[in-house]
């Protein structure tokens, strides 16, 4: 939680940076551009993590791993001080900024990408690792991660907003290098469980280990290149080629990329060109974090009753037709707050769609990819799907967001406003997407359903087939304990 309020603090007043310093013809397809190669770094990240994994323990490299972020974030602080910029004074109607090519945005977006990388990689596999392939489980442990994660989303995000109006984009995240030192804190103090491989990580190697280790780092990160790309390819064969799993593309690939455009381009986007105030992407975008809140609350309570993530990932793609709302107020909403707490309303159940979808969908991937159902002699089969689903997603946003965020571009230098692009990147889109999203919640075997209990023997049969097996087993100790 104390990262994701300091990420918020970092995104919000970076994003609404950019689409303040960059020049008007070119604001959000740099935005786009900025945001893809971040994204990019963020693979880049999770290789480099990789090998310091296996010569420390987790929890040292995440620590270390979010203090050199928040040191990353620090940089344009230090540099708009340093170049005659100041924090916004209270009577002030725009901030101070120093005197900075606003292109050094792209510089600190890809170095924190690295960072975000590291810290962020980890996470998916965490839960199968913790509690096995019980799908049940795995819902609600999703569910529960994700909805004190979107707690401090929603409150890191308004708060971002405040930040922001009292003192300025180019000062509001100082807190966020404070949220991370303090996470940083937290996750050192993490108990190693009894594992005997973090006891060995604990204990320390020998000497003669420890210099082979140091000595093969490089080495190491190109065999873990390799290793990534080999994971890219295997999860892409799986994937493409298994009905149990192609429909996952759309599903989670399309449906993350959607989600994206929609808190990183189309919210700041509305903010800036009709609203006027950038900083009030950040209302929109709690309202978003709130709607993702909602979202997995719903499928941890209902995780006995809707068992598979089909009517969820339903629910969200009709949930995305909502976005026909921006160009509908693009030339009716004045510049008034009032219009981005509608708009945060408004983008609730869109993401409480998303969110949902993505909490069981995440459960039934790491059920399906266990490592006790399914293996690979060379990669992770749960790593390798992820990975291929993850890049498809990043190639996904970093060009479309780019070409896209021209066209916002273009229409509001021809016609001084947004209104015609909102109605093609927004609204046409968003349902086009809708459709695709839709049929392919069809595809696996039982999805038919309005809400299937089973989809290719992972649902609520997968739970039982667990129970069963045990009371099957204390049946026959007792069969036996008894003829003895």
């Amino acid at each position: 939680m104390c990262y994701k309020l300091g990420l918020e603090f970092f995104n919000g007043s970076i994003t609404t940076l950019a689409t303040d310093r960059f020049k008007a013809s070119n604001t959000f397809s740099k935005l786009g551009a900025a945001q893809g190669v971040n994204q990019a770094a963020q693979c880049v990240g999770a290789i480099l993590i990789a090998p310091l994994i296996k010569r420390w323990p987790t929890r040292t490299v995440l620590s270390g791993a979010i203090i050199l972020f928040g040191l990353m974030t620090m940089i344009l602080l230090i540099v708009d001080a340093a170049t005659g910029g100041k924090m916004k004074p209270s009577s002030a109607k725009a901030a101070i900024y120093g005197d900075w090519n606003p292109n050094l945005i792209f510089v600190v977006w890809t170095l924190a990408g690295i960072s975000y990388g590291m810290v962020d990689s980890r996470s998916f596999s965490s839960p199968a690792d913790i509690i096995g392939g019980n799908v049940g489980k795995l819902r609600r442990m999703d569910a529960i991660v994700h909805v004190l994660y979107e707690v401090a989303g929603t409150a890191g995000a308004f708060g971002s907003s405040s930040a922001i109006s009292r003192w300025g984009n180019n000062y509001s995240f100082f807190l966020t290098p404070v949220f991370f030192t303090l996470a940083a804190g937290i996750w050192v103090l993490i108990g190693t469980l009894g594992h005997p491989s973090t006891h060995r990580n604990e204990a320390g190697l020998s000497e003669i280990e420890q210099g082979a280790k140091k000595s093969n780092y490089l080495v190491q990160i190109v065999q873990g290149a390799r290793a990534f790309a080999e994971s890219v390819w295997v999860g892409a064969m799986l994937v493409l080629s298994n009905r149990r799993f192609v429909w996952l593309l759309p599903s989670y690939a399309l449906a993350l990329y959607l989600h994206r455009f929609l808190e990183s381009s189309l919210a700041p986007a509305f903010a800036k060109r009709v609203l006027g105030i950038s900083a009030w992407s950040q209302i929109i975008v709690g309202g978003s974090n709130f709607g993702e809140l909602l979202g997995a609350l719903s499928v941890f309570f209902l995780s006995d009753i809707i068992t598979t993530p089909h009517p969820w990932l339903r629910l969200d793609a009709l949930a995305l037709n909502l976005v026909w709302l921006l160009p509908h107020y693009a030339t009716r909403a004045g510049h008034d707050v009032s219009w981005a707490w509608r708009f945060a309303g408004y983008f609730i159940p869109i993401s409480f769609g998303w969110a949902a979808g993505d909490v069981s969908l995440a459960a039934y991937i790491q059920s399906a990819l266990s490592e006790n159902q399914m293996a690979h002699k060379n990669v992770s089969l749960l790593g390798a799907v992820m990975a291929f689903l993850y890049s498809t997603y990043i190639v996904l946003n970093a060009i479309l967001s780019a070409v896209l965020g021209k066209v916002i571009d273009n229409d509001f230098v021809k016609n001084g406003n947004i209104e015609s692009s909102l109605m093609r990147v927004g609204g046409i889109q968003f349902s086009v997407c809708c459709g695709i999203i839709f049929l392919s919640t069809l595809i696996p075997v039982g999805a038919f359903s309005l809400n299937p209990k089973v989809v290719d023997s992972v649902g609520r049969d997968h739970v039982s087939e667990e129970k069963d097996s045990l009371e099957e087993m204390d049946l026959k100790k007792k069969d036996v304990e008894s003829r003895s």
